[in-house]
């Protein structure tokens, strides 16, 4: 029996599966981890957190499915984007990994930009601009806040690669990935070296770059002993969470694009060709399919919304929601459905850790505006909801202006699994949504390059093709869809109308 494993380094912890050649899943686990803020808008984790994790969900999937070492053929990795792990030289972290969703880095940013010849010059290099969660700032960050730190560090690593570390012994990276270090020659699918040369950084620094279902090595004896695997398996490049979402959603052509609400919010879409938005609005990555590309608009608080008002307005819900036996996210949506679309005039803007896609500003704030006292919970719920898809909806305004026809759109993360988010998805983005058969996130869709590295399907759109199916299609309310196209006015003139003040507001807080 040949197995293929996918492993997801995740910001609220990792998660492995196990599927067999015909995409069944076999076993999955997770393993949950703490985040740390030690200033507002600062975000940290450490690597040695993601390696437990990642042997304790190996281990634990080995164990529910029965399998043996030589079962066990390849693995593929995924993980959180734009992740730093800095090494010294004897391979040991330097400190705290700074995450996707960190906004220390506005100077550097800036930096970058004159370093690079401006903002224009840059995207034609690396065909994105300077963004605070992106690598490349968080390594001149380090340089220039924490300078003994920077003298130590010989190697900076993503999330997934320092987890590739620990099981292969190699120093490398794969193109999807990479492409959000704000250090890859996008178009060319490697090293810019032009801009390393502009920022004064070694290209030694970072690992050998890989097409993603490329091999890149075999477990070492002790990773293969301490995982219970054999050393004749082996670990491919994988993907980016993003990238890795949209294999396993079959996103691997034209014409199909994604939406995914997990503690970010992501909408995808695939392209053969590389598109560059010139606003640096959307993200132009290289895809996880050897010679695509994909653009991307992501925003830093979807699915993570609704967990901050759960954990830190409703502290008890938990003993409610635990006295009728239901999930204390099923009690705030069936809350939310009660109250009509609109939520009678409340808005919510979901910037809680700052804005990327298409605001770009570290400075802006959540809100919600439109309180009257007839508002309820329902009603703050719904809004946070309709704000977050609300965020999806200007993603979407991006990718069609750039002439990217989207036919059909596909939803994923835990927002794909509830049928009222998912209607509310399709009456405020105006098109069907679809549901997938087995919606496993960026774990299956990296066990899918595993399964192509290891010779079982001859390429990426092969296993997609054979393994990925559709299940249910959710088609837009007219009446809800109108009230939604009135609602995006306003919530689009709402940041505009903010924008000055949440810069006024961040000097409060620092």
């Amino acid at each position: 029996m040949s197995v293929y494993l996918g492993i997801d380094i995740g910001t609220s912890g990792t998660k492995t599966l196990a599927i067999n050649a015909k995409g069944k899943i076999l076993a999955q686990a997770m393993e949950a981890y703490p985040c740390y803020h030690p200033k507002p808008l600062w975000s940290e984790q450490d690597p040695e957190d993601w390696w437990q994790a990642t042997v304790k969900t190996v281990r634990a999937v080995v164990k529910q499915a029965k399998l043996k070492p030589a079962n066990v053929r390849a693995i593929g990795l995924s993980g959180q984007m734009h992740g730093s792990v800095f090494l010294d030289k004897h391979n040991k972290v330097v400190r705290r990994a700074l995450l996707w969703n960190d906004q220390r880095t506005a100077a550097e940013c800036a930096e970058i930009e004159k370093r690079a010849g401006g903002r224009k010059r840059l995207i034609e290099m690396v065909a994105n601009p300077a963004l605070t969660g992106f690598t490349a700032p968080k390594i001149l960050w380090l340089r220039n806040s924490e300078p003994k730190n920077f003298e130590k560090t010989v190697k900076v690593l993503l999330p997934k690669d320092e987890i590739r570390r620990r099981l292969t012994g190699e120093f490398a990276t794969e193109v999807s990935d990479a492409s959000g270090m704000l250090l890859l020659d996008v178009v060319h699918r490697r090293w810019s070296k032009e801009l390393l040369g502009k920022l004064d950084l070694d290209v030694n620094m970072f690992g050998q770059v890989y097409e993603s279902e490329e091999v890149t090595g075999r477990l070492t004896s002790e990773a293969a002993k301490l995982l219970g695997l054999s050393t004749d398996c082996l670990v491919v490049g994988g993907a980016g969470d993003c990238a890795a979402g949209a294999v396993g959603n079959g996103i691997v052509k034209p014409g199909v694009l994604s939406t995914s609400i997990g503690t970010s919010g992501v909408v995808f879409v695939h392209a053969e060709t590389p598109q560059v938005d010139p606003l640096g609005r959307l993200h132009t990555f290289c895809h996880a399919v050897r010679g695509k590309w994909h653009m991307m608009g992501v925003t830093l608080a979807a699915g993570g919304s609704l967990q901050w008002f759960r954990n830190a307005v409703c502290q008890t819900l938990a003993s409610e929601a635990k006295r009728r036996k239901v999930d204390a996210y099923d009690v705030l949506t069936e809350e939310a459905a009660v109250t009509p679309p609109g939520a009678e005039g409340l808005f919510f803007l979901p910037y809680l850790a700052g804005e990327r896609t298409p605001h770009a500003n570290p400075n802006a704030r959540g809100a919600f505006v439109g309180l009257t006292l007839k508002h309820t919970r329902g009603h703050l719920v719904r809004a946070i909801m309709e704000g977050v898809t609300y965020s999806l909806r200007d993603c979407l305004a991006i990718i069609e202006e750039q002439g990217v026809a989207v036919k059909q759109i596909r939803a994923s993360g835990g927002g794909a699994r509830s049928a009222f988010w998912r209607q509310m998805q399709a009456d405020v983005l105006g098109k069907a949504v679809v549901s997938m058969a087995a919606d496993e996130g960026p774990g299956y869709g990296v066990a899918l390059l595993a399964a192509v590295g290891a010779g079982e399907f001859k390429n990426v759109a092969e296993a997609c093709e054979a393994t990925v199916k559709t299940v249910e299609q959710t088609k837009p309310v007219t009446a809800a869809r109108k009230v939604y196209d009135k609602g995006f006015g306003v919530y689009q003139e709402l940041y505009g109308v903010l924008k000055e003040e949440f810069k006024k507001i961040g000097l409060l807080s620092d």
